[in-house]
């Protein structure tokens, strides 16, 4: 098959995987991206096919150690899906999720566009395009199972394993900076991972400057309304049916999810 037929192929199954909430248990060989850039045109493929609302993207990667996990020496970042947004407390029956995993970030969302252009953008006119910053949870799900994933490519084309949102407290404070604030991820009562702001490159702003500058690389651009998931700063933390998850970012905001059977 020709490159474009291996990516439009490879597009319509992870399609299906999307609709059917299901996953593909073995990748065939000759449908496997050849490089990151064919993987994020297979994700821009997807989401035309899919046309639901986007809510905007999530960037991961955005730590030393995730990095590491995930074998990248840079970020990635994927499409995600207004439909697969919740407010906090919310309920996630465990069973309509795939091998999920738990990620505290912060949720940022544009007031103002960021568009395709020339000239780099700057922190600053990044920093000034923010409307709100939510405490947040992005519930990892991938369409292949953890225990078989494909090489990297194929995660990309998968939306960077983009999954639920779930919208804790609003930050009003975040102009006064992020980077001290302590993030706590509590499993069933118990404080089980620890991280700041300072984890996700140093500020949680400093990844959507990076997403603003890669995506303008590419031709494209950032929207108004679109929210931005900045990367964990507890890394990923596998979670089973039954769970209470409650995640502390600093005092002034939380965000709770039960996992139900």
């Amino acid at each position: 098959m020709s490159d474009r037929s291996v990516e439009q192929s490879l597009a319509a199954l992870l399609t299906d995987a999307r609709v059917q909430a299901s996953q593909i248990k073995a990748l065939p060989n000759d449908l496997m991206p050849r490089a990151n850039a064919d993987g994020y045109a297979v994700a821009a493929d997807i989401a035309d096919r899919l046309g639901w609302e986007p809510l905007g993207w999530k960037i991961a990667g955005t730590t030393q150690a995730v990095r590491e996990k995930l074998r990248i020496d840079e970020p990635i970042y994927g499409r995600t899906f207004r439909q697969f947004a919740h407010p906090s407390p919310c309920t996630l029956p465990h069973r309509d999720l795939l091998d999920p995993l738990v990620e505290c970030e912060f949720f940022v969302t544009l007031a103002r566009d960021l568009p395709p252009r020339d000239n780099p953008w700057t922190l600053d006119e990044v920093r000034a395009a923010i409307g709100t910053v939510h405490a947040g949870i992005e519930v990892a799900e991938c369409r292949f199972p953890m225990q078989a994933l494909p090489p990297l490519p194929a995660i990309l084309a998968d939306g960077a394993a983009s999954g639920r949102y779930v919208f804790g407290t609003e930050i009003p404070t975040w102009r006064d900076g992020l980077s001290d604030m302590a993030v706590t991820l509590d499993v069933d009562g118990q404080a089980r991972r620890h991280g700041t702001g300072r984890d996700v490159m140093g500020d949680p702003i400093t990844p959507l400057h990076w997403l603003a500058e890669t995506l303008r690389g590419r031709g494209m651009g950032l929207r108004s309304g679109e929210t931005v998931s900045t990367g964990s700063c507890t890394g990923m933390f596998p979670v089973k049916s039954g769970t209470r998850i409650v995640a502390h970012f600093g005092d002034q905001a939380r965000v709770e999810i039960d996992f139900a059977a």
